[in-house]
């Protein structure tokens, strides 16, 4: 398994790397008694520190804002707990589920929806949670898809990985897998010919990589993506439109170029969440709309993912596209997919 050794998890060895002050490194060491704090030197080195809005430096830099939660943000925005049968598994939609074998990831981003969680043991999933979900799944034949997520299903070692995908494998009803992953963006050495070959099983694996800006598509990254897709493993992608990363047309334009480039099919845009501590990346629902809208036309439809929201509380994701404002003009009217109205209110 690569070496995760080289990743940068305190305000000290942030600062002696360059990227934040004496002073910041005291806020980051506060931050991270809260929240898990980890950036390998693969998205490190592309940060420019003398950049006080390099869009690399706010997606994983911790930032005093995350210490000061709005009323409207929340510890679950998307409704998890309220979705989970069984620890480590969500089941929101009648046909697929949430595996989450594994609460780590190689970097933490600081807009995560999960970030109450994340990085942190007493959270995590035992082995037997695990097993128990998997008896869950086999035990429910109206679940055809399995989604690895957590975490980073990819920071599990090799024999895990495989030896879950190998068990999930064995279950006749489901038709596909699905592994939601940033180690091809924070760690491509960690993409290798035995990590491919245990994701060789039966069932279709496709892989959803998170990425939000085309500086992160490096060379390195080009080639993990390569090995994937030579090992015929489909690659999508998922990125959230964060204001002050990638909050303009230029911006977009250039990552769904770059992952169509790399046989990476965007699939969605997602509208920022309210998790706690994170209001510095939210737009409004208007100006997401009107930044998609001006895609239109500007690049290949190849290249444009659906743009969704959330709806908090755990009734699932809508396409922004679907969604109309309240007859007082002042929030948004969000249907889910059981057809009941929710009101997405914004200030």
């Amino acid at each position: 398994m690569a070496n995760l050794s080289t990743v940068l998890r305190t305000g000290r060895q942030l600062a002696d790397a360059g990227l934040i002050t004496d002073d910041a490194a005291k806020v980051t060491d506060l931050i991270g008694k809260r929240y898990s704090v980890a950036i390998p030197n693969q998205l490190a080195t592309l940060i420019n520190p003398a950049d006080p809005k390099d869009p690399i430096a706010q997606q994983f830099i911790p930032n005093a804002d995350e210490l000061f939660a709005l009323d409207d943000e929340h510890e679950d925005p998307i409704g998890d707990d309220v979705r989970s049968p069984l620890r480590g598994l969500v089941h929101r939609y009648p046909d697929r589920v949430l595996l989450m074998p594994t609460l780590s990831c190689p970097v933490y981003c600081r807009y995560c929806f999960r970030r109450e969680k994340v990085g942190r043991d007493a959270a995590a999933p035992s082995a037997g949670d695990i097993e128990n979900a998997i008896d869950y799944i086999g035990n429910h034949s109206e679940i055809r898809e399995v989604i690895l997520t957590g975490g980073d299903p990819l920071s599990l070692s090799d024999n895990r990985l495989g030896a879950l995908l190998r068990e999930l494998d064995e279950i006749p009803h489901l038709s596909n897998l699905r592994i939601h992953t940033r180690v091809p963006v924070a760690l491509p050495s960690r993409i290798t010919s035995k990590l491919i070959d245990n994701l060789q099983v039966n069932l279709p694996i496709w892989t959803l990589l998170h990425v939000n800006h085309a500086r992160e598509l490096t060379n390195d990254v080009a080639n993990a993506c390569a090995q994937l897709n030579q090992g015929g493993i489909p690659l999508l992608s998922q990125s959230v439109l964060l204001r002050g990363v990638n909050d303009n047309a230029k911006t977009l334009s250039e990552l769904f170029r770059r992952l169509v480039e790399l046989k990476v099919k965007p699939y969605y845009l997602h509208h920022p969440d309210r998790a706690q501590g994170t209001s510095r990346f939210r737009l409004t629902i208007r100006e997401g709309l009107n930044l998609v809208y001006s895609l239109r036309g500007r690049i290949s439809g190849l290249c444009q993912p659906t743009y969704v929201v959330d709806i908090p509380g755990g009734f699932g994701k809508v396409p922004i596209s679907s969604i109309r404002k309240t007859h007082d003009g002042k929030n948004w009217l969000l249907t889910d997919f059981e057809g009941r109205q929710h009101i997405y209110q914004e200030d």
